[in-house]
C-alpha cells in the first residue's frame, strides 16, 4: 500500500500523512494523536504535537509544533502550537491563538481573535476574548474576563472576580482582583493593586504601590501612585482638561508632576507658568482638603 502524504502548508510540503479514524482529518506521522480524540475533516495536527483523552479538534483548527492538547477542545480557525499546553476543559476557538510556552487549563474559554502566548497562564474559568492579549508571564484566572482591546502582560494577575476591557492595560507586577473594573484606556501598572469594588476607567493611571480597593473609582486623568484608597481620590481638573490628583499623603500628582505641597505652590506659583492662577488656585483647595483630613 502506498504511503499517504499531505501538504500541511507549513513550509515542509508533503510529509508522511494520514486521516484519523475519529473524524477524518489529517494528522502527520510524527504527531500522536490518541484514537478516543476526535479530529474533524477540515482540522489539521502534524510537527510533534499530541492530541489525547477527548479532545476534539475541528472546523478549520490547526495544533502543530510541539503543542499539547489534552481532553480539550480546539475549533473554528484556531491555531494552537509552540509548547502549549491546553488541557482539561478548555476552549480554544473562532480565531483564537495559544502559542509559546503558555498553559491554558480548566474551564477557560479563549475566543474571538484573543492570542495566549509566552509563559502566560489562564487557568479555572476564565475568559479571554475579543481581541485581548494575555503574553509574558501574566495570569488571568478564577472567574476574570480579558476582553475587547485589552491586554496583560508582565508578571500582572488579573484573579477573582475582575475585569479588565476595553483598551486598558495591566502590566508590571500589578494586580486587578475582588470585583474591581479596569477599563477604558485606563492602566494599572508597577506593583499597583486594585481589588474590592474599586474602579479605574477612563485615561486613569494607577501604579508604583498605590492601593485602590473597597468603592473607589479612579477615572478621567486621574493619577494615583501612592497609598491606600478606599474612596475616590480627589481630583480637579484645569479649563485645558489637566488633572490634579491629591495623593493620600498629601501631595500632589498631575501628568508626570509628583510634588510636595510646597513643591506645588513653587512650580505652579511661577507668575510665567502656564494658567498659574488657576494652577494655584487649585492647588491651594487640594492642599486646604488635605489639612482638613490629618
Amino acid at each position: 500500500m502506498k504511503a499517504q502524504t499531505h501538504d500541511f502548508r507549513d513550509g515542509n510540503g508533503p510529509v508522511p500523512a494520514h486521516r484519523h479514524t475519529k473524524g477524518g482529518g489529517w494528522v502527520a506521522d510524527t504527531a500522536h494523536v490518541d484514537k478516543s480524540a476526535y479530529i474533524g475533516p477540515d482540522a489539521r495536527v502534524f510537527g510533534n504535537a499530541w492530541v489525547c483523552g477527548n479532545a476534539r479538534v475541528c472546523g478549520n483548527a490547526r495544533v502543530y509544533g510541539n503543542a499539547r492538547v489534552d481532553n480539550a477542545w480546539v475549533s473554528g480557525d484556531a491555531r494552537v502550537y509552540g509548547d502549549v499546553r491546553v488541557s482539561d476543559n478548555a476552549r480554544v476557538y473562532g480565531d483564537a491563538r495559544a502559542s509559546g510556552d503558555a498553559r491554558v487549563y480548566g474551564d477557560v474559554r479563549v475566543h474571538d481573535n484573543a492570542w495566549v502566548y509566552d509563559n502566560a497562564r489562564v487557568c479555572g474559568n476564565a475568559r479571554v476574548c475579543g481581541n485581548a492579549l494575555v503574553y509574558g508571564n501574566a495570569r488571568v484566572s478564577d472567574n476574570a474576563r480579558v476582553y475587547d482591546n485589552a491586554w496583560v502582560y508582565g508578571n500582572a494577575w488579573v484573579y477573582g472576580n475582575a475585569w479588565v476591557y476595553g483598551s486598558a492595560r495591566v502590566p508590571g507586577a500589578a494586580r486587578v482582583c475582588g470585583n474591581a473594573r479596569v477599563y477604558g484606556n485606563a492602566r494599572v501598572y508597577g506593583n499597583a493593586r486594585v481589588y474590592g469594588g474599586a474602579r479605574v476607567y477612563g485615561g486613569a493611571r494607577v501604579y508604583d504601590n498605590a492601593r485602590v480597593h473597597g468603592d473607589a473609582w479612579v477615572y478621567g486623568d486621574a493619577r494615583v501612585m501612592r497609598g491606600m484608597y478606599t474612596s475616590t481620590p480627589t481630583s480637579i481638573t484645569r479649563s485645558d482638561g489637566h488633572m490634579f490628583t491629591l495623593q493620600s499623603d498629601g501631595s500632589i500628582v498631575a501628568g508626570c508632576r509628583d510634588f510636595t505641597p510646597d513643591e506645588a505652590k513653587a512650580h505652579w506659583g511661577r507668575n510665567e507658568h502656564h494658567k498659574h492662577r488657576e494652577s494655584m488656585a487649585i492647588v491651594t483647595a487640594l492642599n486646604a482638603i488635605a489639612a482638613e483630613r490629618q
